[in-house]
């Protein structure tokens, strides 16, 4: 197997660009349909359709950091976990039994909770494709990083506070315009930055 995983290959000129994008029409369309979004952000905690859909995702990115390396293309993602490396063959098969008892079990918040595991491991590629490189500016990116790691983090284990965070934020319309206009101008922000001073990182 390669000794670079695929994480580290990243670049964060790349990574820049699709994460400034990707902001910025997220956050175009929530300026442009705010009732549409704001109706779809209060129901979706219960969304438990949606909710097993993310979970199958999150759990999947996962299996595949443990996966066999001899898979080929399904092993590529597959980590070094240094001395828990003999756990791998547990954990291949406790994740799918994991999912299914989580889908069956979990009927409160359980969107919520997928959206924390996918948080938390899409936090890694952002976190890589930063590391060690030159910019200064390069900081946008982790603190985006750092900043989804938190918010998953709660979002796993007091998941209610997604909830309350909607109510708060759709309750006045500034509040709403505020938040959007700033997670626009992050978005901006990125995409000036990876076009401006990461070329070539």
């Amino acid at each position: 197997m390669d000794a670079m995983h695929p994480y580290e290959r990243l670049s964060l000129f790349t990574v820049g660009l699709i994460l400034g994008f990707a902001l910025i029409a997220v956050h175009v369309f929530m300026l442009a349909r705010p009732q549409l979004v704001q109706g779809f952000l209060k129901s979706f905690p219960r969304n438990a359709m949606l909710g097993q859909i993310l979970l199958g995702l999150g759990l999947a990115w996962f299996w595949l950091l443990v996966a066999p390396a001899s898979m080929g293309t399904l092993g590529a993602l597959a980590m070094d976990l240094g001395e828990f490396n003999n756990a791998k063959p547990l954990l291949r098969i406790l994740i799918p039994i994991t999912m299914i008892l989580v889908v069956i079990s979990v009927r409160d918040f359980l969107a919520v909770r997928a959206l924390g595991v996918l948080g938390l491991l899409a936090a890694a590629p952002l976190l890589e494709s930063a590391f060690l490189k030159d910019p200064a500016t390069r900081l946008l990116v982790p603190i985006y990083a750092y900043g989804l790691l938190t918010a998953s983090l709660f979002w796993v284990g007091m998941p209610y506070l997604f909830r309350d965070a909607v109510n708060w934020v759709t309750a006045e319309s500034k509040r709403w315009n505020a938040m959007v206009i700033a997670g626009l101008a992050y978005g901006v922000a990125l995409v000036i930055c990876a076009l401006a001073f990461w070329r070539g990182y």
